[in-house]
C-alpha cells in the first residue's frame, strides 16, 4: 500500500513537470509569433524594402511674401545591416566613391547595426548627384545599400540666422520624446524651425517595394496597397521684414550687440539682430558639422550666441522709464513732482552723481534729461511709503510685482526659443544677502537707475517701448504671423496682456521721451519729418567700456515700430545706439535712407 501511494505521486509530479514544459513552449511560441516581430522583418526583409517617403518641409516667406527658406533636393545612401554581403573588393570600391576610409566604413557599420540589424539607417548623407549616380549603377552588386531622396534647407537670405534656425540629425533623446523621429531623420535646432517643428515637418511615408536576391527593384508590394503617401509640411509666414533685417545686420557689422524691432498694435517682431552672427547656409550639406564645429569653438565673436535673446545687460538710464510710470501708479509722484539736483544724489556718506542740468525737474523734464537724482528720490518715496505699506520688504514686493508685470524678470513663452528671463531681484534675495529687516531703500538705491543687480534682454526692453506705445499693454512678442496660408494669422499670441498701469500715467513719460529726442539725450536718433518718442541707457559694464543702449518709437501719433538698441563696449547710448535706431526708423516708415553719410559711419566703425 505503501509503495503503490509512493509511485502514485510520482506519476503527477511526471504529468506535472510535462504540462509545465508545454506551458514553457506555448508562450514562448505566443511571444515569437505575437509579440517578437524580428523573425517576421527577417522574413519579410529577404524579399521586401520599407522606403521612407520624406515631405518636402513647409516654406518660410517673410511679412511680405518674400521667400526666406524653401527646399533643395539631397540624397541619403541607407543600409540594413543584416542584407549587407560585401567582399573586400567592393568595400573598398564603396570607400572610394564615398571617399571615406575602411575603418570609417566600418565603424559607420557597427553603429547601424547597434541602431537595428533589420531597420535601415542612414549610412551617408547628402551624396552628391554624381556620387548618386555611380552608386545606382552599382546597386545590384550593394546588397543591403540603397538610395533615399530627402530634402534639404536651402535659404533665400545670409540674414536671419538666429530667428529662421537650422535643422540636424536627431539625437537619442529627441527620438524618445517623439516616436515619429527615427535614427537619421532631421528635426528643427533652434529658431522658428525648432519652435514650429510640428507644423513644418509635415507628415512620413512610407512605400513597400519588391526587391529580388540581388537587391534589384522589382515594383511595389500589393501595387502599393500598404504604401501611405507623405503629407508636405505647412508654409509659415514670419512677422519678419526682410529688407529692414539685412539693413540691421549690416548697421551691427563690425560690432557686438543687438537690435530688436516689435510691431506694437501686435507685438510681430519686424527685426531680431543679433551680432556677431553668421551665414544660415553655413549649417547645410555635408559640410555642417565642420562649420558647426568652427562656429562654436569662437569664443571671441560667439557668432551662435543669440544676444537679442539671450544676452542679459543691465537696463540703466532706459529703467527710468519703469520707475517714472511705478511711481505715479504708487501716487507718490505725478506729473507736477519736482526734485532737486546738485549733480547727483546723496545718500549717508556716499553720492550718486548726475551730470549737469537746469534744476529743480519735474517728471517729464528728468526723462528729457535723464536725471539720475530724480529717480533715486522716486525709488526711495516709493520703498519709505508708509502710509500704504507697513515697512520696505512690503513695498518692495509691490513694486516688484509690477515691474514684472512691465514684462521683465520673466519669459514670454512664446516662438522665441531659449529666450533667457533677465533678472530681477525678489525681496528675499536681499535678505538672504543683507539679512533680514537689514536693508532699504538707500541700500539698492542704484535700481533706480536700472544699475545694480537688474538685468534685462534686449527683447525686453523693446517690449516695454511697445507698451509705452499702447498706453498700458503688449502683445507676446513673436516670430510667425501666420501657419498654412498668408491669412490665417496665428492665434496663439493674441493676448492682450494690460501691465495694471492707467493710461493717463503714460502721457507724461511719451511727454518726456518725445521732448527728448528733439531736446535732449535722443537728439542722435531723430528722423525729419517723423515724431520720435525715446530713452538713452549707458550700462556699466564691469569688464570694460560701457554698453550704448537706447529705446524708442514712431510715429508717436500713430505707433508702427518700438526698437532697442545695444552696441556694446561703445559708451553712451547717444553715441551708437541713437544713430542704428533713427537709420533703422527711417529705412521701415521711408523705405529708404537719406542720411548717406551718417549710414556710412555706422556701416564702416569697428567697435569692440
Amino acid at each position: 500500500m505503501k509503495d503503490s501511494s509512493r509511485y502514485q505521486y510520482r506519476k503527477w509530479i511526471i504529468l506535472s513537470f510535462v504540462f509545465f514544459v508545454i506551458i514553457v513552449y506555448f508562450i514562448r511560441l505566443l511571444f515569437l509569433q505575437v509579440f517578437d516581430d524580428q523573425w517576421e522583418i527577417r522574413a519579410k526583409g529577404n524579399a521586401l524594402r520599407y522606403v521612407c517617403d520624406y515631405p518636402p518641409r513647409g516654406l518660410i516667406y517673410d511679412r511680405n511674401g518674400e521667400l526666406l527658406v524653401t527646399n533643395a533636393i539631397s540624397y541619403d545612401l541607407m543600409v540594413v545591416p543584416r542584407k549587407v554581403k560585401l567582399s573586400d573588393t567592393l568595400m573598398n570600391e564603396l570607400c572610394k566613391i564615398l571617399d571615406i576610409s575602411p575603418e570609417e566604413f566600418i565603424r559607420r557599420f557597427k553603429k547601424a547595426k547597434t541602431y537595428s540589424p533589420f531597420v535601415a539607417s542612414i549610412f551617408d548623407r547628402q551624396i552628391s548627384d554624381e556620387t548618386h549616380g555611380y552608386i545606382e549603377e552599382r546597386l545590384h552588386r550593394l546588397q543591403g545599400f540603397y538610395v533615399q531622396p530627402r530634402t534639404l534647407r536651402k535659404y533665400m537670405t545670409t540674414s536671419s540666422a538666429h530667428s529662421l534656425g537650422y535643422i540636424g540629425e536627431v539625437n537619442y533623446n529627441e527620438m524618445e520624446k517623439d516616436a515619429y523621429y527615427t535614427m537619421g531623420d532631421y528635426i528643427g535646432k533652434i529658431g522658428i524651425e525648432k519652435s514650429y517643428e510640428k507644423e513644418l515637418r509635415g507628415v512620413k511615408g512610407c512605400q513597400i517595394l519588391l526587391v529580388d536576391n540581388l537587391n534589384r527593384e522589382k515594383g511595389s508590394f500589393q501595387n502599393g496597397l500598404y504604401d501611405t503617401a507623405a503629407i508636405a509640411g505647412k508654409s509659415l509666414w514670419s512677422s519678419l521684414d526682410k529688407n529692414l533685417q539685412e539693413y540691421g545686420e549690416k548697421l551691427m557689422q563690425g560690432k557686438r550687440g543687438s537690435i530688436v524691432a516689435i510691431e506694437p498694435s501686435t507685438g510681430e517682431i519686424l527685426c531680431l539682430v543679433t551680432s556677431p552672427s553668421y551665414n544660415p547656409d553655413l549649417l547645410v550639406g555635408r559640410e555642417r558639422s565642420k562649420n558647426y564645429e568652427k562656429l562654436h569653438k569662437d569664443s571671441i565673436n560667439k557668432p551662435l550666441f543669440n544676444r537679442a535673446l539671450m544676452a542679459q545687460y543691465p537696463p540703466g538710464s532706459t529703467f527710468k522709464l519703469v520707475n517714472a510710470l511705478i511711481g505715479q501708479e504708487e501716487e507718490v509722484i505725478n506729473r507736477n513732482t519736482t526734485y532737486s539736483c546738485h549733480m547727483g544724489f546723496a545718500y549717508g556718506n556716499r553720492v550718486l552723481g548726475c551730470h549737469a542740468h537746469a534744476s529743480p525737474v519735474d517728471l517729464v523734464f528728468s526723462i528729457q534729461t535723464s536725471c539720475n537724482a530724480y529717480y533715486c528720490r522716486v525709488l526711495k518715496a516709493i520703498l519709505e511709503n508708509r502710509s500704504k505699506y507697513k515697512n520696505t520688504k512690503e513695498a518692495y514686493d509691490a513694486w516688484y510685482k509690477k515691474v514684472t508685470n512691465l514684462g521683465f524678470g520673466h519669459k514670454f513663452n512664446s516662438d522665441l526659443p531659449y529666450e533667457l528671463k533677465g533678472f530681477i531681484p525678489e525681496s528675499s534675495y536681499y535678505d538672504r544677502y543683507y539679512g533680514i529687516n537689514r536693508w532699504k531703500a538707500t541700500t539698492i538705491i542704484s535700481i533706480a537707475i536700472g544699475q545694480g543687480e537688474v538685468a534685462v534682454t534686449p527683447v525686453q526692453l523693446a517690449n516695454l517701448v511697445a507698451i509705452i506705445a499702447n498706453k498700458g499693454y503688449y502683445y507676446s512678442p513673436h516670430l510667425v504671423k501666420a501657419i498654412g496660408h498668408v491669412d490665417s494669422l496665428n492665434r496663439l499670441f493674441n493676448t492682450k496682456h494690460y501691465v495694471g498701469i492707467q493710461e493717463i500715467y503714460f502721457l507724461p513719460v511719451i511727454e518726456g521721451m518725445e521732448k527728448a529726442a528733439t531736446a535732449g539725450t535722443v537728439r542722435s536718433a531723430a528722423v525729419p519729418g517723423i515724431r520720435i518718442a525715446g530713452k538713452t541707457g549707458t550700462a556699466q559694464n564691469p569688464h570694460g567700456k560701457d554698453h550704448s543702449i537706447l529705446v524708442c518709437y514712431a510715429p508717436v501719433d500713430n505707433p508702427k515700430i518700438a526698437i532697442s538698441v545695444i552696441v556694446e563696449n561703445a559708451g553712451f547710448g547717444a553715441t551708437w545706439a541713437g544713430p542704428i535706431a533713427g537709420l533703422m526708423i527711417e529705412k521701415y516708415l521711408k523705405d529708404s535712407v537719406t542720411r548717406i553719410e551718417l549710414e556710412k559711419r555706422i556701416m564702416d566703425a569697428v567697435i569692440y
